[in-house]
């Protein structure tokens, strides 16, 4: 297991009520290039706009092509950066993960996976893949894996891989990641898929990091978003009663302080909260601090990635589906 401490790797000027903005104060990202998924709303729109307000090139990776265009123009507008653009991605969706990946042209160093599904109904992609895992893990790790070459090339690229103090609530079900055995819970589910993004970075870092490539994951605080769009009304409307909320321009400050700031490697923190690394606890009792030891686990993050290989390999070989007739 990897410790997880809270020494020497923060940065103490940098706190829970810091903005994004904030963070990337005296920062100059000129010459850089980054990729920010589900950056059309929420705090992946505050995270894009940080990068380009400090000079990074700043590619939003998105569904909604319409309301990409749209946040790209306002990103523009509020930073001077003219070098914003917009690519399609669905992550439920692997074709449009390698259309991404194979047109991109030059070094990547900074991969913002920030996209996310949250508590959803129980749905699956046509491959029978549940969504929260598909969308929030398998999808990003595709997408990271796909863009290894310019990640590569970079020298020194971080991946940032958004999660949420929802770990907790579930460890990897690697005996039945999909609720094919058992009765879905969309709780268990999301937690899941939050535990994987933390595995992922730790086991992204032990493999990648001879080739300059680093990752940590992040929860960004409670900021209620359209995330929280399948959640129960009264359930919401206590949440945002009896627990601490940031804007999202404060949600997006640790994405950033992990893109720009936060020392990463080989035996540092893998999660982050309020721009600084979480403390180990044996359970997140108010909601939102703390990172348990499931989500540090390196045996359970290599067997994960074994796990996620195979599952890509199987979905790569799975007849495409018939095209209905026009």
């Amino acid at each position: 297991m990897t410790p997880q401490t809270t020494p020497a790797f923060g940065t103490p000027q940098f706190g829970a009520s810091s903005t994004a903005l904030d963070v990337v104060e005296g920062i100059d990202l000129t010459g850089r290039t980054a990729l920010v998924t589900g950056a059309s709303s929420g705090i992946g729109v505050e995270t894009a706009r940080a990068l380009a307000s400090a000079g990074a090139a700043v590619t939003l990776a998105v569904r909604d092509l319409d309301a990409g265009e749209r946040t790209a123009a306002d990103i523009r507008a509020s930073t001077g950066n003219p070098d914003v653009r917009v690519e399609h991605l669905d992550l439920a969706d692997l074709a449009t993960v390698q259309r991404l990946a194979q047109a991109w042209i030059g070094p990547l160093h900074l991969l913002v996976n920030n996209a996310g599904i949250m508590h959803t109904p129980e749905l699956r992609t046509p491959g029978g893949w549940e969504l929260q895992f598909a969308v929030n893990h398998l999808g990003h790790f595709a997408l990271a894996n796909a863009l290894l070459p310019a990640l590569t090339e970079a020298g020194n690229a971080r991946v940032v891989v958004v999660s949420s103090s929802g770990h907790a609530s579930s460890g990897i079900r690697f005996d039945d990641p999909f609720f094919v055995r058992d009765d879905y819970d969309s709780g268990l589910a999301y937690g899941q898929s939050k535990t994987a993004n933390v595995l992922f970075a730790l086991e992204a870092t032990r493999r990648w990091a001879d080739r300059g490539i680093t990752a940590a994951a992040l929860m960004p605080g409670g900021i209620w978003t359209n995330l929280q769009r399948h959640w129960d009304p009264e359930v919401l409307a206590d949440m945002k009663e009896r627990f601490p909320s940031k804007t999202p321009e404060q949600g997006a400050a640790t994405s950033v302080f992990v893109a720009t700031r936060a020392e990463l490697g080989p035996g540092t923190p893998a999660y982050y909260e309020d721009c600084h690394p979480a403390q180990l606890v044996e359970e997140v009792t108010d909601g939102v601090h703390g990172v348990v030891a499931h989500a540090l686990d390196a045996d359970a993050a290599g067997r994960l990635w074994e796990l996620s290989e195979s599952l890509l390999a199987d979905e790569a070989s799975r007849p495409a589906e018939p095209e209905l007739p026009t």
